[in-house]
């Protein structure tokens, strides 16, 4: 039926300047990562070998959960899943970030930072938000992990300075 309208303006002369439509669509790797993303699913958040981050966006109503599960003698990243509810751009960050962290050192994956994931799926300006929810998913599910064990690399640290100094 729209068609059909659409010949009656052209024909009516309405469609004598042609105006470009612009295609503003997602890149291909966000498209990917959304019809099949990668580690979906959920571990049990109260396994000491797992670390949960759970971060949200309220401007956006974006939700991330990106779960990891450490192997304790070698502090490898061993598996990592996550349940996001928002757009596919926030959908495609966290399965983007869940590839990027299985087999890393937990120190490692630490250095991963949103401009990283927002350039590898070329999201837009008005989508870095995603990207940023995926660092800060990662990083509290670290600090989780490192509660959970009773310590804090950081906090480690800080005490070592302060017994040397």
């Amino acid at each position: 039926m729209l068609r059909a309208g659409g010949k009656r303006l052209v024909e009516l002369g309405f469609g004598q300047k042609t105006v470009p439509v612009v295609w503003r669509g997602y890149h291909e790797r966000v498209v990917d990562h959304y019809n099949n993303p990668r580690n979906v699913g959920s571990f049990d958040k109260n396994d000491p070998d797992v670390g949960t981050g759970l971060v949200g966006a309220p401007a956006c109503g974006d939700v991330m959960k990106l779960q990891i599960k450490i192997d304790e003698t070698s502090g490898k990243i061993v598996d990592a899943c996550f349940k996001t509810f928002g757009c596919g751009s926030a959908i495609a960050s966290s399965s983007v970030a869940t590839e990027w962290v299985k087999g890393k050192q937990m120190e490692d994956v630490l250095s991963i930072k949103n401009t990283e994931i927002a350039k590898h799926l070329s999201l837009p300006p008005v989508k870095l938000h995603c990207s940023m929810l995926a660092e800060d998913a990662i990083k509290a599910a670290v600090k989780d992990y490192e509660t959970k064990r009773g310590r804090s690399e950081r906090n480690k640290e800080a005490t070592l300075k302060t017994a040397t100094a």
